[in-house]
C-alpha cells in the first residue's frame, strides 16, 4: 500500500501528496555534492543527507540542519538553523547558494544514483553516497 502511494505522489502532477519519513524515496540517504551551479563544490565534505525528518547539509564549513518533506514533486526544507563561521570566498558563496536553492522548495528528479535540485536561480548536481552505482540510462555511451 505505501508503495502505490508513494508512486502515486510522484507520478502524479497534480497531486497534493506529502511525503514524510520512511516513505520518501530521499528517506536515509546521503549525497554527495557533485556541481553547485556548474561548479564542483569547494569542499570534497559537501554532503545533503535525510535522516528520519531531518535534513543536514553541510557545503564549506558551516552546517544546515533542520526539517523537511516532499510535496508535490518538491524538496520542502526548514526552516534550516545554519552555523555561522568564517569560510572562504569560494565555500562561502556556494553555501550561500545551497541555501537559497533549499529554501526556494527545489524541484527534484532522481535517476539512479543522481539528483538534481532545481529551483528558479540556482541548481545542485548531487550523487548518492552508499550502494551500488547506477549510471542514468541517458547517456552519452547508453544511447
Amino acid at each position: 500500500m505505501r508503495a502505490a502511494f508513494l508512486a502515486f505522489c510522484l507520478l502524479s502532477p497534480l497531486s497534493a501528496c506529502s511525503i514524510q519519513g520512511e516513505d520518501s524515496p530521499l528517506s536515509r540517504t546521503t549525497w554527495r555534492f557533485a556541481l553547485i551551479d556548474g561548479q564542483p563544490p569547494d569542499s570534497r565534505d559537501a554532503r545533503l543527507s535525510f535522516e528520519g525528518r531531518k535534513v543536514g547539509v553541510q557545503v564549506g564549513c558551516n552546517r544546515m540542519d533542520g526539517p523537511w518533506r516532499i510535496e508535490e514533486e518538491r524538496l520542502i526544507a526548514g526552516p534550516l538553523a545554519l552555523t555561522e563561521m568564517t569560510c572562504t570566498r569560494p565555500a562561502w558563496d556556494q553555501e550561500k547558494a545551497v541555501n537559497a536553492l533549499l529554501v526556494a522548495t527545489p524541484r527534484f528528479a532522481i535517476e539512479g544514483n543522481h539528483m538534481i535540485l532545481q529551483s528558479s536561480g540556482h541548481t545542485a548536481e548531487l550523487v548518492r553516497e552508499g550502494g551500488p552505482i547506477e549510471r542514468p540510462t541517458d547517456t552519452a555511451e547508453g544511447r
